[in-house]
């Protein structure tokens, strides 16, 4: 004889509330549409503030870290403040030159600089620190037309120009284990 084990299986009770006013029945079946009804729209996010966006400008006038800078393609100026870690030098060089910087604006605070935006190799190159190095790991070359300067890893320094002058205030001294002049 076999046994019916669908009907040994305990009974499972099936309770349905009683829907309460301003609720919908969806939300009280979870997870089960029906196959022909569609899912309900996607709720529009939270809205958060503007996300800031990257744009050049070039400066119209500086002072201190507060600048009237115009927008590429845009004649009106706005008002902008120079970034804490921008250096301020590095921006009043770029406003001299009319280089164009990098401006961070979201659309509803005053704009920032940030950067200084290099479009064109420059004619002429200021370095100034309090200390200056310039290492090559084989050789350091410094040639200008005619005139060189070449310092070689093994020690070897060579001067290359139509006419080599040297002057001291004082004391000039050359040392070598041997000089030869010509």
């Amino acid at each position: 004889m076999q046994r019916d084990e669908a009907a040994d299986a305990p009974a499972t009770a099936y309770v349905i509330e009683e829907p309460q006013p301003g609720i919908r029945l969806e939300e009280l079946v979870t997870g089960a549409l029906a196959p022909d009804s569609e899912p309900e729209p996607a709720r529009a996010p939270h809205r958060r503030a503007s996300t800031p966006a990257l744009r050049t400008a070039r400066i119209v006038a500086l002072d201190g870290r507060n600048a009237r800078i115009a927008f590429r393609q845009s004649p009106a100026e706005v008002h902008a403040s120079v970034a804490l870690d921008v250096e301020l030098e590095l921006v009043e060089e770029a406003a001299a030159h009319k280089d164009a910087v990098l401006v961070e604006s979201d659309g509803e605070n005053e704009p920032v600089i940030v950067g200084v935006l290099q479009t064109r190799r420059p004619r002429e190159v200021h370095v100034t620190g309090e200390k200056i190095v310039i290492e090559g790991s084989r050789e350091v070359l410094l040639r200008s037309g005619r005139a060189a300067l070449r310092l070689r890893e093994d020690g070897d320094i060579e001067i290359v120009g139509s006419r080599i002058s040297a002057a001291s205030r004082g004391l000039f001294r050359l040392v070598g284990r041997i000089l030869r002049l010509n």
